[in-house]
């Protein structure tokens, strides 16, 4: 680089940092030095990107004033660069939990989870609703088609009439009608002579379209996926669904190849957020959180890179669940990066996620290491009281959020305490924003690597505004930057253990923000605004970048009644743990949820 080289840091061992509470580590806030940009401005700053000369030029002024060079590029760091976040299983077992084989069949695995819950086949009428809000569950539509008070067919009907009439929302990139009332007219015969699959038989269940789904084409949220790139079988994670008799509804929108976390498509319109038609729904499984919010579905399927699962999910009001990298085999997917995506599960309810994930959990044939059985908790008999739950908490993490979601979560951990009696330990995580940096740096560059070859034969003009700066941007990461990013990588995992070796789980909220509105000059181009997504990401890089798995809960509103979750994030093949935590957490929270503005009874009486 020469005159351009930028001065590194030179970051000691990992072994020699302090990770206590009074550690004097300085947590160094997100240093976003970029306006937000749509319309005509985002256009232009696109083609000078895009200029040979120009365009090196800005980004390298870009990637200085961002921090990139002196925390990432130009840095030196001791660690042995980490390529797969894949976790070698330490054999350890957590107590009241029924553990599967990850190759059994899906609906052995469900029939395994919907004994966790407790079973409804003694129930003579349908789940009656509480006094408060709250959706409808995987069990009330089972129960719903055993008692004969509905059908299938009868709910696909409703469904194909809410998604008309609410294609305003642009919760949908594609569905076919003919393809869901055959689906549920099988599923109707099959309740009718008392052969249901699994309780999912019958439940309607979206798939954001970045997964592979017949009979639709997968876009990616783009124009031009589907003409370079064709579907030809269902995703391993809509296959197992499938087996266990959902019906698979449509693929929901999304940012466009999941480059962004607004939801704002300009190809196939922004998202809107069903508890404020103008507020973002996040993303980038924006469509996919939206839908389970409104009601129109109690499951969807989403793919989180950077939290595209969990972000929508909290900023949309409902559950969001992220399993270990390798947990859900990943044949099927749009191969848009290698090491940080994996599919998610956005669901009403963290026992609606429970059974989803028992479903699609498997052993991903790729991976180099054996993947553990399934651990699924016995939710029925918990007695949350009975644990001493370890719940690490970094005061000044925690607290980088508006004051609205700092006082609502700080509130929901002190609920745990209380009713509980579980113990917070405070705890410092340093290097979050390099940790975000790297991240920025790997899932650019392989995303950048992943489609260069389709991007060959299309047409620019096909590819949204915001999107062709980011790849712009991706394109520009060299080797050097790729290399450190990945030492960063196992520093960064050398820090969790470490936390993770006094404390069962690590607790954040799930977004610096809570939805921002949805400016009109960003319809047709898409927006840049990275201020909101650095806040907005803050807390998700570790579920990504280190391959944890991490969970959202809804816990609250902020001051305008927009929704704000609360997230653990697990060790290794901890989703048992996780979810039974996420489960006392909804307990305390779920008899406070309010109903969106935008909602869809499928259960309604006629």
């Amino acid at each position: 680089m020469g005159i351009f080289k930028d001065n590194g840091v030179v970051y000691k061992a990992a072994d020699d940092i302090d990770l206590g509470p009074d550690s004097d580590e300085f947590y160094l806030r997100a240093n976003v030095k970029a306006p937000r940009m749509a319309g005509l401005l985002v256009k232009v700053f696109a083609w000078l990107l895009e200029s040979p000369i120009l365009g090196g030029m800005l980004l390298y002024f870009l990637k200085k004033n961002n921090l990139i060079h002196k925390l990432v590029s130009f840095a030196e760091l001791q660690e042995e660069p980490l390529f797969v976040p894949l976790h070698p299983h330490q054999g350890d077992e957590e107590k009241e939990t029924i553990y599967i084989h990850p190759n059994a069949p899906p609906q052995e695995k469900i029939e395994e989870a919907a004994k966790c819950l407790g079973s409804f086949e003694n129930e003579q009428e349908p789940r009656i609703p509480q006094p408060s809000f709250h959706r409808w569950t995987l069990l009330d539509y089972a129960t719903s088609y055993k008692s004969g008070e509905t059908t299938p067919t009868k709910v696909a009907e409703r469904f194909i009439a809410c998604a008309k009439e609410s294609s305003d929302m642009s919760f949908f990139i594609n569905y076919c009608i003919d393809d869901i009332l055959s689906q549920a007219a099988e599923s109707t015969l099959r309740h009718q002579r008392g052969e249901a699959i699994s309780v999912l038989d019958g439940v309607p269940v979206a798939v954001k379209d970045e997964i592979d789904c017949m009979p639709y084409p997968t876009t990616g949220g783009t124009k031009w996926m589907q003409k370079v790139r064709e579907c030809r079988n269902d995703a391993y994670c809509v296959k197992c669904l499938r087996s266990c008799g959902a019906i698979i509804v449509g693929k929901t929108n999304m940012h466009e190849l999941g480059a962004g976390i607004s939801g704002i498509n300009p190809h196939y319109g922004a998202a809107r957020n069903p508890y404020n038609r103008s507020k973002i729904t996040g993303g980038s499984s924006s469509g996919s959180a939206a839908v389970v919010a409104a009601g129109l579905c109690p499951l969807a399927l989403g793919v989180d890179g950077g939290g595209s699962v969990r972000l929508p999910a909290a900023l949309c009001g409902v559950v969001g669940f992220k399993p270990t990298f390798s947990r859900v085999p990943h044949q099927g997917v749009l191969p848009i990066n290698y090491t940080i995506g994996m599919v998610g599960i956005l669901a009403a309810t963290v026992e609606d996620a429970l059974i989803a994930y028992a479903a699609i959990a498997g052993a991903d044939e790729s991976a180099t290491i054996a993947v553990p059985r399934v651990g699924l908790p016995l939710l029925k008999s918990a007695n949350y009281m009975s644990d001493h739950i370890k719940i690490a908490r970094y005061g000044k993490w925690f607290d980088d959020c508006t004051d609205d979601i700092k006082a609502c979560c700080s509130n929901a951990v002190a609920k745990l305490s209380d009713k509980y009696g579980w113990k917070t330990v405070e705890v410092t995580i340093p290097e979050i924003e390099v940790m975000r940096l790297s991240h920025y740096t790997t899932i650019g560059s392989e995303c950048s690597n992943s489609i260069k070859s389709y991007l060959q034969n299309v047409n620019k003009e096909e590819i949204g505004w915001d999107v062709r700066v980011g790849l712009a941007v991706y394109d520009s990461f060299d080797s050097n930057e790729y290399l450190n990013a990945q030492k960063m990588r196992r520093r960064q995992l050398q820090f969790h253990e470490k936390i993770f070796s006094v404390a069962d789980v690590i607790v954040t909220p799930t977004v610096g923000v809570t939805a921002y509105t949805i400016k009109d000059d960003a319809m047709n181009t898409g927006e840049l605004d990275y201020i909101n997504g650095a806040a907005l990401v803050r807390y998700q890089i570790a579920g990504n970048f280190l391959g944890l798995p991490a969970v959202t809960v809804p816990v609250g509103y902020d001051s305008n009644g927009l929704p704000i979750g609360l997230q653990f994030i697990g060790k290794p093949w901890s989703e048992s743990l996780l979810i039974y935590i996420a489960s006392a957490m909804q307990a305390l929270c779920i008899s406070g949820c309010k109903k969106p503005e935008v909602f869809y009874d499928m259960l309604a009486k006629e």
